[in-house]
Order: structure tokens, then sequence, then C-alpha cells
């Protein structure tokens, strides 16, 4: 049965064809596979009961019809500016960003378990981080092996002893979050300027436009009011009588995420400032603007710790300010992220992270990790160079997938020389089983395919609470059979629609 034929049949019932089946009409290039959790299908191809509406409605609409959805959504892209930067051998280049115009639906239920895991994740890591810079009990105790914290790049010596208001370390969080056939898991966590948002927020608007009736027809919970959120988290870690005011703090145009850091500062109506536009006297904070100076009270901060401050971190930095860490460490200027919490997503400190939760709220944790081999212990490094063609290897301090060696998909050559890499440094290195990431339906060449994916759902964590924004980026591996997501090796996002009911 074909699209059109579909339609004409009513297309409401129950069976196979008439509720969007896995291999029939608009899906007959859709090829499930039972080594993949399929978010749409289920094993028998047919829709989940979540998902039986938008089975119905993808398979009504004829594929031209599917192609000028995917169109206008890359368009939308397109007009607004939304890209990204690659890293390549000899320049960087920037990209559109690919988008996808079919959404992923969770359940109220799915999402409610998510949630839960991560605001527990949020919490732990916040007591852990003003643990190992004022008492250090976790370290004594053996939760974490000492060396490994101490020793991180990440840790802020300066920081030890310095008041953090209200003890938020984190008060941005980006958490990944893979689904398997053992349900979700956390792949890691982004806890220093973890970015994504506005390609969050930009899906919605992009998917939400396309497909009008579809959504409001599955009721979903609604992420556009996170940069009103964002400011009023901000804005509770503040002190002092008055509304304190508020700065995003970035690198420049030329950083990969300037879209978004413009896009936020706009959304909230605050300033958008690099280091040049501030400005130290008395150890208080002051943005240079076109009527005077102006005191600045928060800093949203989307700058790595190591260029914030040439003074007190790397002395040839140009992106930072002179004295702010002098400011900060002083209480007259809350940074959010606070420095020093990239040891949080370190991704050897990443496999104590249950432990860690275990320790500090004395739970089990709700969200399980995935399984990870320190190569800094020699057991963990020699059952990682017997099985490199089977394992995902990755650097204890990288990110967007670069540095990265996934063995089944790699030649033997790539596993000779990651293998001497390793040797050479075991300690920069952990490596992870290859995940069967679930798998999502995308339209990619004219045609429905399943696509493998997952999601980062944003926490922030103020003096007011915290709260998980119902949604994510959720990225795509757009290649068929690649397992990595990140848009810098090739991969897209789309729309997470987190269902009321």
């Amino acid at each position: 049965m074909n699209a059109a034929e579909f339609a004409s049949a009513g297309g409401a019932g129950n069976g196979r064809a008439d509720a969007g089946a896995a291999g029939s009409g608009a899906f007959a290039d859709y090829r499930l596979d039972p080594r993949f959790f399929d978010e749409l299908f289920r094993e028998d191809g047919t829709p989940r009961t979540s998902c039986r509406a938008l089975g119905r409605a993808l398979a009504r609409i004829p594929a031209e019809e599917l192609a000028r959805m995917q169109d206008g959504v890359r368009r939308r892209f397109l007009h607004e500016g939304i890209t990204f930067t690659v890293l390549g051998k000899e320049e960087a280049s920037e990209h559109i960003i690919p988008i996808d115009c079919v959404p992923r639906l969770l359940t109220a239920a799915e999402w409610g378990h998510i949630e839960a895991g991560i605001k527990q994740r949020m919490r732990a890591v916040n007591l852990f981080l003003r643990d190992i810079y004022h008492e250090g009990r976790s370290l004594r105790d053996g939760v974490i092996p000492p060396d490994m914290v101490l020793g991180c790049p990440q840790y802020r010596v300066e920081m030890r002893g310095v008041r953090v208001p209200h003890d938020v370390y984190v008060a941005i969080g980006g958490t990944d979050v893979v689904r398997t056939d053992k349900g979700f898991a956390v792949l890691e966590d982004n806890m220093r300027v973890p970015s994504g948002v506005s390609y969050m927020l930009a899906c919605r608007q992009a998917t939400k436009r396309a497909l009008p009736g579809l959504y409001r027809e599955h009721r979903v919970r609604e992420v556009s009011a996170y940069p009103e959120r964002l400011y009023s988290t901000l804005v509770s870690l503040g002190s002092g009588t008055g509304t304190p005011r508020v700065a995003v703090l970035s690198p420049g145009r030329y950083n990969s995420a300037y879209y978004e850091h413009a896009f936020l500062a706009g959304e909230m109506g605050v300033d958008l400032v690099e280091g040049r536009d501030l400005v130290v006297h008395n150890a208080v904070v002051y943005a240079r603007m076109a009527s005077g100076l102006r005191r600045v009270d928060v800093i949203y901060r989307r700058i790595d710790d190591d260029f914030t401050d040439p003074v007190t971190f790397r002395e040839d930095s140009m992106l930072g300010t002179a004295g702010l860490f002098h400011a900060y460490r002083a209480g007259n200027v809350v940074m959010a992220n606070a420095p020093g919490t990239g040891v949080a997503d370190d991704k050897a400190v990443y496999a104590f992270v249950p432990d860690i939760i275990r320790y500090f709220l004395g739970e089990e944790p709700v969200l399980a990790n995935v399984d990870t081999h320190l190569c800094r212990s020699p057991d963990g490094l020699a059952f990682t160079l017997d099985n490199l063609q089977d394992l995902v290897v990755k650097e204890v301090g990288g990110s967007g997938g670069y540095g990265m060696l996934v063995g089944p998909q790699s030649t033997a050559p790539e596993r000779e020389a990651y293998g001497a890499r390793l040797r050479a440094d075991p300690a920069n290195f952990i490596s992870q089983p290859v995940l069967a990431l679930s798998r999502a339906a995308c339209f990619v060449d004219g045609s429905l395919r399943p696509r493998h994916v997952d999601v980062r759902p944003f926490t922030l964590h103020g003096s007011d609470g915290q709260h998980v924004i119902p949604g994510g980026l959720c990225r795509v591996a757009l290649q068929e059979g690649n397992l990595v997501v990140n848009s810098s090796q090739g991969g897209g996002c789309k729309d997470l629609w987190v269902l009321r009911r």
C-alpha cells in the first residue's frame, strides 16, 4: 500500500499498513534491526502506542510533501544562520547544522525517569565539587582516587576555599542520555560550558511550523520558556539589593557557539560582552557602555576557565578580563558555571559518578552509567589494547567527537597508531563498549529511514531550585551505520517531543 492508497483507505485502524507500519507506504525503505531499540516501532513493525498518531500521519504524507517539509526546516535554519564550526586539519569551517523534520517522541513516564536521574546527578555533582574544593572528605574516604581529581587538568587550585554562592558550582548542565535495549543511560556529563540549547529551541520552532496540527494533537510540553528560566536562575545566584545585572561573556564571533551566545543574550535581554568589554576596578566588574561604566553582578560564562583571566590563569589569553577571578573570589560577581567545574565532566571522573551519588545522597543512581575502562590502570589499559577493534576510546578531556577511536569503524593502521598514543599517555584515555544506540525515523535521501540518536537535556540549578527543560538537543547520526551523533562528525539534530501524557 502506498501513501495515496493509505490516505484514501482512511488510515485510522490498528493494522500494520493503516498504522504506518515499518516496510510499507512511506516507510517502504525503513528496515528494523533487532540489535537496536527503535523509537517509533515495536519489533513486529507496528508503531508504539505513543507513536501511532505520528506513524499514521507520516504514512499519509506523499514523499514529495515530506521533501518539501524537510526543505522548509532546512531553509529556516539557513535563514537564521544557525551554524556550528568544524575543525579541519588546516582550518576551521562554518556549516549550517543539518536538521531532520521528523520529531522523536518520549512519553511522560520516560521523561519522568530521565528527569529524576538528571536532577539526582546534578545534586550529587554540586556536592562533590564543593567537597573537593573545601573539606575533601570524598577523597579521604576513597570514593574516588585523590590523584585523579587533584591531577585533573580541569582542577583549579585557585578555587580552594572560595565561597561559591548557594554552593551552586554547576548552574547550567547538559547531560548526554542514550537508550539501548537495556534502557536509558548517561553517556557523558557536560558541566563546563554546555552548548546546544539554541539548536533545541530552533528545532522546536522549525518542526512546530512544519507539523502544526500534529504538534497540537500530541500535546507536547513546551521548551520556549528556557531563556526566561535561564535568566531567573542566573538572577537567583546574585546577591545584594535590587535585581542583579546579568551579562553573557563570549569569546567572540569566531567561537563555534557564538550564534548561541548572541541568541541567548538577546532572548534574556542582557548584554553580550567579550573580555575586552569588561573592566575590574576595586574588585568590582563593570561593562564599558556608550553611556559609561555599568556594574555587572552575574556573568553567564561561555568561555573556558583558562581564558577568563590572564592574571590568574593563562597570561597569554586575549579573551578574558584581567582581575576577573579576583572580583569573583571577593564575592563581587557571580560566574556560572563556577571555575573548576570541568572536573565533573572529565571522562575518567565520570566512571565514579554512581559512587559519588551513593556517597553524597545515600541513594542508588536512577540513570545508569556506561561501563567504562580506565586506561590509567594496568588492567584497563591491557583490556583496551587487546580489544581496540571492539571499543570506543576517548580522551578524558575530549569533546565534540574529536580525538576518539570507534573500533569497529577503524582500520588496522588507525588502531596501531591509536595504541601508540594509549601506551604513551594511558591516563589520558578511557574506553567503553560500542553501544547499540536506539534509532529514530529520519527523512534521508527521499524516504523515511532509521538513524541512531541520543539526547542532551539541559538542567538549570539556582537558589530557586532545579529545572530540567522538558525537551533537549536530540542529535542524529545521519550517515547510515554511523554511531557518532556529533555535528562536527557529520551528525544533525531533530526536535524532541515530550508528551504530557
